[in-house]
């Protein structure tokens, strides 16, 4: 039985299943208007998703009595929705499959609810879009480890994206190396001269997402003359080892080239070994270094360049 602890959490989930459920309308007979229960739909989604599959397959993924999916299934055969054929490799088991109306009506159930979807996110603003993305995430992450994540995706920055760079860079070198606060304020100067001199024909930022969660970071700025910089390239812990900071300096170094730059810049320190490593496989070359203590430790800054 659960803690006391967890009373409030448990009634806060239930409360907002009765609120999603009830603001989608997925009790209803006529879920999306499209004459199907949620439950006849999420059948029809999983066929049409996965091309054909045997009816085993659906009820063990979906949890669902066999005997209630057979009835569901003969409903769609009566429509017109669904075909079927022997497994090759199973001569008891039938493999189901769409026919094109059944095609028609999972592209306008997959339209409908894309569009339902967008409806409710309409009055949002994209940082709130951006919460709501991150506590799914969250969530799925939490309840169920093993789900596999999704794909990356690198856009460019909007905004809030600066300032979480500013703070995910400030907590992750504080917290690992224990540089101070004076850190904190360069990567907000270095973000706020950014955004406040932005030429999109001349700089770029890119932030890098999965599964609408915040994962990595860089920017191009003009350096002045034909020279650009490459400032603030961060990768989150959850991303290391994907390759995501290689693609993000390869993303800098094309758009330097196309904005017709003859050199890209950048400073970091010698501490920070993978960064190090990702720019000189991309054929920077250090050409200087110096001694500071700019953050509170000893450290060795270097200049590193690539001409383009």
């Amino acid at each position: 039985m659960p803690g006391d602890s967890d009373a409030g959490l448990i009634e806060a989930i239930r409360g907002f299943n009765r609120f999603y459920t009830g603001h989608l309308g997925l009790l209803g007979r006529g879920y999306l208007e499209a004459g199907m229960t949620l439950t006849e739909a999420r059948v029809l989604y999983e066929i049409g998703a996965r091309g054909e599959l045997a009816a085993s397959d659906l009820t063990r993924d979906l949890h669902l009595d066999p005997a209630y999916l057979s009835r569901i299934l003969k409903k769609f055969g009566h429509a017109g929705l669904v075909g079927s054929r022997i497994d090759a490799d199973d001569r008891r088991s039938r493999v189901i499959s769409l026919t094109a109306a059944g095609t028609a009506a999972f592209e306008s159930i997959e339209a409908l609810s894309r569009r339902q979807l967008a409806a409710l996110l309409a009055p949002i603003e994209p940082a709130g879009r951006s919460e709501i993305a991150h506590a799914f995430a969250s969530l799925r992450r939490l309840l169920d480890p093993s789900a596999a994540a999704g794909p990356v995706v690198i856009r460019p920055h909007r905004p809030g994206d600066l300032g979480w760079m500013v703070q995910s860079q400030a907590e992750f070198y504080t917290g690992t190396f224990g540089w101070d606060d004076r850190f904190e304020a360069l990567v907000a100067e270095v973000a706020g001269a950014f955004l406040r001199n932005f030429n999109p024909a001349r700089e770029h930022c890119w932030i890098a997402e999965r599964d609408g969660i915040r994962i990595g970071s860089v920017l191009v700025a003009d350096g002045g003359g034909d020279v650009a910089k490459l400032r603030l390239l961060y990768i989150d812990g959850s991303a290391r080892g994907l390759g995501l900071g290689r693609m993000l300096v390869e993303q800098c170094i094309a758009f330097a080239r196309q904005a017709r730059y003859r050199q890209l810049t950048l400073w970091t320190n010698d501490i920070l070994h993978a960064a190090r490593a990702i720019y000189r496989q991309q054929g920077f070359r250090l050409v200087s270094e110096e001694r500071h203590t700019m953050f509170g430790p000893d450290l060795t800054g270097q200049t590193w360049t690539l001409e383009l």
